[in-house]
């Protein structure tokens, strides 16, 4: 595939991990975040929890995923049972943790990726970035390269449209459906497990893997078409 792939109208990316470096930046504000409730849980029970992963735990269990799905999955795993409105404010804490770290320093967007993107407009290709984060549309401006992008599907479009998360395609179709293209010619870009397998099972016509955080081996079991360590691989030489 190269920077004018012509069986393709559009490609739609994932943010965290493929356009920008900000899963790191999440992680450590899941760890900040679960890691207080283990604390809590394990004083209150008298039940030991070990802290959270902010490799393994993040990657298995919130991301790529909608913020209240990512706090239920991680929480089950550890057999921990919790309300709605503790679930939900969990989820707040986090979210809170993550604008603070947008506001006290930038964000980086991965060159490769940027220049893929480049290469793709300028071939007449739409672009569209699909989110499970609410923070998208600011990550993409902080990043500087929000303009390079039609549409952006992200959580807070999710949660008013009543869009089930990754790994549902619900978020792809609609990205696809407000560019106007169908599935089958367009390109599902994801470094998440969750991602990949909700570009197959929106029967994209493709799905790239960017192996950042899962294994390759991971992300081709997943459903992804092609994986690559880095999307400046699919970029054309200038």
């Amino acid at each position: 595939m190269t920077s004018t792939p012509a069986s393709f109208d559009a490609v739609l990316f994932d943010l965290d991990g493929v356009l920008t470096a900000t899963s790191a930046l999440h992680a450590a504000a899941w760890k900040q975040t679960f890691d207080a409730v283990l604390d809590r849980w394990a004083r209150s029970t008298g039940l030991p929890q070990d802290p959270f992963d902010a490799e393994r735990d993040y990657l298995e269990h919130v991301d790529g995923k909608p913020r209240g799905d990512g706090v239920r999955d991680f929480l089950r795993s550890r057999r921990i049972a919790l309300d709605e409105r503790s679930l939900r404010e969990i989820g707040s804490r986090k979210q809170e943790l993550v604008e603070r770290a947008l506001a006290d320093g930038g964000v980086d967007a991965f060159p490769g990726s940027v220049r893929w993107v480049e290469q793709l407009r300028a071939a007449g290709v739409r672009t569209a970035v699909v989110s499970s984060s609410a923070n998208a549309r600011a990550v993409l401006r902080a990043a500087g390269i929000a303009p390079l992008f039609e549409v952006t599907v992200d959580g807070s479009d999710a949660a008013r449209l009543g869009l089930r998360g990754k790994p549902a395609p619900d978020g792809f179709l609609a990205a696809a459906g407000r560019l106007g293209v169908a599935p089958g010619r367009a390109v599902v870009v994801e470094d998440a497990l969750a991602g990949v397998t909700a570009g197959r099972a929106g029967a994209f016509g493709l799905v790239i893997g960017v192996a950042r955080g899962a294994a390759p081996e991971e992300l081709l079991a997943a459903g992804a078409d092609l994986v690559v360590d880095d999307l400046g691989e699919l970029a054309c030489d200038a």
